[in-house]
Parts: structure tokens; C-alpha cells; sequence
């Protein structure tokens, strides 16, 4: 089965289950005895092969040697659409997937890792060859104030010239893109009582990390929905080619420290 369209086969059942998870998605494992199968663009990579939980192929979003599926969102800071495929020859770049009304630390700990990517990238002369990328899911309450000033927050340079926004024009162009284009679980939980342990268990399993520098989370309205989500980012390299998947990022025994994020993103950048 194509990772792809992995979720739109689980229909009614899978989202049932899905609803049992409160707050931040596990990923999909498998036996650790299995033969590994990585992506068919493996050998146009410039990192080392992936450790990653399970079987690589198991899971529902791009990963080691997978072609990144190409997109094109608005970047409602700049009015500009960002697409992908333009990158390709030109920059590497790093992908996270977030919502402003997250109710605990785990979107902004998300940003924050691009942030030291970019961060690294100014002080060793590569901004120019890696973009950042934070794609919400939730344009009905991320318009571009409420980006912007969360960008702030976060201590993002939008100024720099890498760094983007990305925001759907609607819910549904964005579960279709985050779900089904690229396989970033997702679900929407509107039940006031699923809300209410969604907020609860949100960024479990050991994936509250350093959250620092950055305002309180509490002070976001949640409003009448939240979400349930992976805790993901991806990095590509200038060929379109997926270098690392961090499924789990924030999780303390599973996940990737930051250190190891930027470092890796200055190799492929500077490559």
C-alpha cells in the first residue's frame, strides 16, 4: 500500500482509533528484526542511512531516499506561493507542521528546531541554501497577523529571506495536503470531551522538551476544535530528496536532539 493514501484507506474505523490518541500521534512501527527498505532515491542522498523505529516503508509520510511530494502554499507574510519545486537545484530545506492554538509547548518546540537551523544557517553563511518551512493546518484561525506575530514569539527572523509561513486557504485544501499529499496525520477533534483530553495528553510520551524562549502557550485561545498530530520534521535535500524524518522529535527516548537536527541540515545545505 502507498504511504500516501494510507490514512484515506483507514475511512470511519481508522479514524475511530485515531480518536483514542489523545494530543500528539505515535508514528507507525514494526519488528526491529525485519529487513529495512528505504526510499528509491536512497543512493542521492548525502547523509548515512536513517535509524528509524520499525520498518521505514510503515510509515505514512516521506522518509529516507522517498522524492518529497512537491507543494505550493501561500506565504500570507510575503503574498508570495512557495512551491517547492523551485528549491530543487537551488536550496535544501527543513519542514515542520504546526497550529498556533496548540494547547501545550509541542508546536512551539517544533519551531523551534527550525529556528536553530536558522539561526546556524546565519552564523555559518548557508541561509541562502536552506529554507524553513512551518506549514499550519489550521488556516481558519492562523491568518498572517496571528503568523506573524507568532513568529515573533518564536524568535524567527522573517526578515531573513528563508524563513516561510505556509497556510492553506482552507481546512479542507489543508488536511488534503498535510494528510493525504504528504502523510502528516492529523485529525480534528471538535467533542468537547475529546478536546479536553486531547489538551491533557497533548505532547505526551516523554515529548515535552525545551520549550524556553518563547511566550506562554496558555495564552492562546483553543477555541471550538484542536487537533490530534504527529510531532514531525523533514528535512530535503536540493534534489527533492527526503535526508531525514524525525517522527517523534520531541520524544525523550525516540526522538532527535536539536543538536543533531542543525547538524545535519548545515551537511546537506553546504553539499
Amino acid at each position: 500500500m502507498e504511504r500516501r493514501t494510507y490514512l484515506g484507506s483507514l475511512g470511519a474505523a481508522g479514524a475511530a482509533g485515531l480518536t483514542g490518541l489523545a494530543g500528539c500521534l505515535d508514528e507507525l512501527s514494526g519488528d526491529d528484526d525485519q529487513e529495512l527498505s528505504y526510499g528509491e532515491y536512497a543512493d542521492q542522498t548525502v547523509l548515512d542511512t536513517q535509524d528509524m523505529p520499525g520498518d521505514p516503508q510503515a510509515y505514512s509520510h516521506p522518509v529516507y531516499g522517498d522524492r518529497f511530494p512537491p507543494i505550493s502554499v501561500p506565504d500570507p507574510l510575503t503574498g508570495e506561493t512557495i512551491s517547492t519545486e523551485d528549491f530543487v537545484g537551488e536550496r535544501a530545506f527543513v519542514i515542520t507542521f504546526f497550529f498556533t492554538a496548540c494547547p501545550d509547548g509541542a508546536c512551539p518546540a517544533l519551531l523551534l528546531r527550525l529556528r536553530r537551523v536558522q539561526e546556524d544557517a546565519a552564523e555559518e553563511g548557508y541561509g541562502d541554501n536552506i529554507s524553513l518551512l512551518g506549514l499550519t493546518f489550521d488556516p481558519e484561525r492562523d491568518t498572517a497577523d496571528v503568523l506573524e506575530e507568532y513568529g515573533q514569539q518564536q524568535g524567527a527572523d522573517l526578515d531573513a529571506g528563508n524563513w516561510h509561513f505556509l497556510r492553506p486557504e482552507t481546512y479542507e485544501e489543508a488536511e488534503e495536503l498535510v494528510n493525504e499529499e504528504i502523510g502528516m496525520r492529523i485529525q480534528r477533534v471538535e467533542d468537547e470531551d475529546e478536546i479536553a483530553d486531547a489538551h491533557e495528553g497533548h505532547g505526551e510520551n516523554g515529548e515535552h522538551d525545551d520549550h524556553d524562549d518563547h511566550d506562554d502557550h496558555d495564552d492562546h485561545d483553543h477555541g471550538e476544535y484542536t487537533f490530534n498530530h504527529i510531532n514531525l520534521v523533514v528535512l530535503v535535500n536540493k534534489e527533492g530528496i527526503v535526508e531525514r524524518a524525525y517522527p517523534q522529535v520531541l520524544n525523550d527516548e525516540q526522538g532527535t536532539s536539536i543538536e543533531q537536527i542543525v547538524e545535519d541540515a548545515q551537511t546537506v545545505a553546504q553539499h
